[in-house]
């Protein structure tokens, strides 16, 4: 979730630290800091609050071609100063960032309270830096090998040493950590975001893996001191990616980027042919498809949502048993893996802790997993066997709307891929490639209705909870529009199954408690109309996202009508809506919408 910055070049450090760190905040934080090393020594400085409030308690004149940075976001420690990063030794002379948990910090804080150690902070993180300190070795590299050697727990660390003024070490395990590469100068980062206006020359580091970056280059090894030889790779992002543009909110902006992504992503993997999806990313042969018995996606939030969207796709089209878990629990519960399961692991970022264990404990029993992934050479993306990268591009916003959608569309082309291995028709397949290939114009017209769905949000926002209901296909969607709402309007959304309205929650309903439905025109038309009409009985507010081909089940109902799509693929565009509803709940109430509080784009601890 926190976010890590340096650089070591020929420049000043400052402005570099600072803008990183501002290309970060969208990854969640309650405090920043930097270090720099300058001729005067380390100069460090730290603020709660935003990056704004720490750029303007920096001295004008300070400078230094060596530091760090770091965004926090409170896992030991309250929000304060003197918990925010970067952490130093008793000394001040060594410095720390860190993302991750240190899991066996109180004991080592203990042990160096007992040989005479004074602590500053409440913090994990600050164990490191006195670890490192305390090292006899003669070089940084060999005492920071010193110091992980006591360490267990997850960690991202790059480490400042005033009696090494020309480098920084970095290491990381379960947490990620980027180089950049430039002209005379290294960067590192935690996220591509914060290198893209310097780099696009790249090293990813693996679990494992240390590096020593000086303004000459960089060098890799693990933690058994071999050196491991990393070739930089380049990468697709430009700063406009990075940019809002015309727009007010990254959120907005990236709702209204999908017709335009969503034809990037579909381009040459889609064959009309042969009713088809071309996935030679999967790295499996239709020989390979057709063995697979069942299908387990597992995600986090809303990509565990639209994995369940998901897998009622590929039961659908494939006829193959499917289901969606929450990443978070699966490898706690000691999972059965299975040699005829595809198994699925979807992340935005590439980075989710909970989904990247669970990809580890798959491929420890000898599973076969594959990714839903939007950030290439991510961690999930690299401990899979093959996947399908969604080309969304930079989301930044923390609420997901353009890579949630992409994944939905991948999720569709995989169950047409299985289902034409097995028993779908070349005419169920060319349909479908047709109806994917319409999506992106059929975005283009829920987004023009936008003044509409900003006026209804506008109302919905006044109450304090709602309900999204929606049944089979449109159940998932619901569970995502109860999602969004809640991530960005602070208002308590509750999603449940339409059919199971009278059994509890129709107790609730009344003049103060708003419904959003989701009514597809569909072979449960009929009972969603049904239960719509109990909720009106009950004078219960209402708002129904639905076809022009359903009839008005009330008059005066509340309508955002959606365009019709192939069935399976309906629920990719009922979606779309409620994220403009969220949004726009969002900016009546006057939230951060880009950055809702206690939550991060990437979620790199349990």
């Amino acid at each position: 979730m926190c976010g890590i910055v340096g650089y070591v070049g020929n420049q000043n450090a400052v402005p570099i630290l600072m803008e990183g760190l501002a290309r970060l905040e969208y990854r969640g934080y309650d405090s920043a800091g930097i270090a720099v090393l300058s001729p005067q020594g380390t100069q460090a400085y730290r603020r709660v609050g935003r990056v704004r409030d720490l750029e303007a308690s920096l001295p004008r004149r300070l400078t230094g071609k060596v530091g760090i940075g770091h965004t926090r976001w409170a896992t030991h420690g309250q929000v304060t100063e003197a918990n925010a990063h970067p952490q130093a030794s008793g000394d001040g002379r060594v410095r720390v960032v860190h993302n991750g948990i240190i899991d066996n910090a109180m004991d080592l804080r203990d042990a160096l309270l007992a040989t005479g150690s004074t602590f500053s902070s409440e913090t994990d993180s600050e164990v490191v830096a006195h670890l490192i300190a305390r090292s006899d070795s003669a070089t940084l590299e060999a005492a920071v090998l010193d110091a992980l050697a006591q360490v267990t727990g997850t960690y991202a660390i790059a480490v400042t040493d005033e009696l090494h003024p020309d480098r920084i070490v970095v290491a990381r395990n379960g947490s990620p950590l980027i180089l950049g590469v430039g002209d005379r100068a290294m960067f590192i980062a935690s996220d591509l975001a914060a290198l893209v206006r310097h780099t696009t020359s790249v090293v990813h580091l693996d679990d494992g893996e240390l590096a020593t970056v000086t303004a000459s280059g960089f060098r890799t090894f693990s933690r058994d001191e071999e050196n491991t030889a990393k070739t930089p790779t380049s990468v697709d992002l430009t700063t406009s990616d990075v940019d809002l543009g015309e727009h007010q909110h990254f959120m907005r902006k990236e709702i209204f980027e999908q017709p335009e992504s969503i034809e990037r992503m579909l381009r040459g993997r889609l064959d009309e042919r042969f009713g088809t999806a071309r996935l030679d990313g999967l790295n499996l042969g239709p020989r390979d498809l057709r063995a697979f018995r069942r299908v387990k996606i597992l995600g986090c939030g809303s990509a565990y949502y639209v994995g369940q969207i998901g897998a009622l796709m590929i039961e659908e089209l494939a006829r193959v048993p499917a289901d969606a878990e929450p990443a978070s629990e699966f490898r706690y519960r000691n999972p059965v893996i299975e040699p005829d399961t595809l198994y699925v692991a979807v992340s935005q970022s590439g980075e989710t802790a909970d989904t990247a264990f669970a990809v580890r404990e798959i491929k420890r029993k000898g599973g076969q997993v594959v990714g839903l992934i939007n950030v290439v050479g991510s961690t999930i993306a690299r401990d899979c066997d093959g996947g399908i990268y969604l080309h969304a591009g930079p989301e930044v916003a923390v609420a997901s709307t353009k890579a949630l959608t992409h994944m939905a569309i991948g999720f569709a082309m995989l169950a047409l891929a299985l289902g034409r291995v097995r028993d779908l028709s070349i005419t169920d397949g060319q349909r479908l490639v047709a109806g994917l290939l319409g999506v992106p114009g059929k975005i283009k017209e829920i987004l023009a209705d936008e003044p509409h769905i900003a006026e209804l949000a506008a109302d919905l926002a006044r109450a304090r909870s709602l309900f999204f209901i929606g049944r089979v296909r449109g159940f998932p969607v619901a569970r995502e529009g109860a999602q969004k709402f809640k991530e960005v309007s602070y208002r308590h959304a509750e999603a449940y199954q339409a059919s199971e309205l009278k059994h509890g929650p129709l107790a609730l309903i009344d003049a103060g408690l708003p419904t959003v439905a989701i009514v597809p025109d569909d072979e449960l038309t009929d009972r969603n109309v049904a239960a719509i009409k109990q909720i009106v009985a009950r004078n219960g507010p209402l708002v129904v996202i639905t076809h022009s081909s359903v009839a008005d089940a009330e008059p005066n109902l509340r309508r955002i009508t959606v365009p019709k799509s192939e069935p399976e693929l309906d629920p990719i565009l009922l979606t779309v809506p409620l994220q403009l509803l969220a949004y726009h709940a969002a900016r009546t109430l006057g939230h951060d919408i880009d950055k809702p509080r206690n939550l991060a784009k990437s979620v790199t601890v349990e």
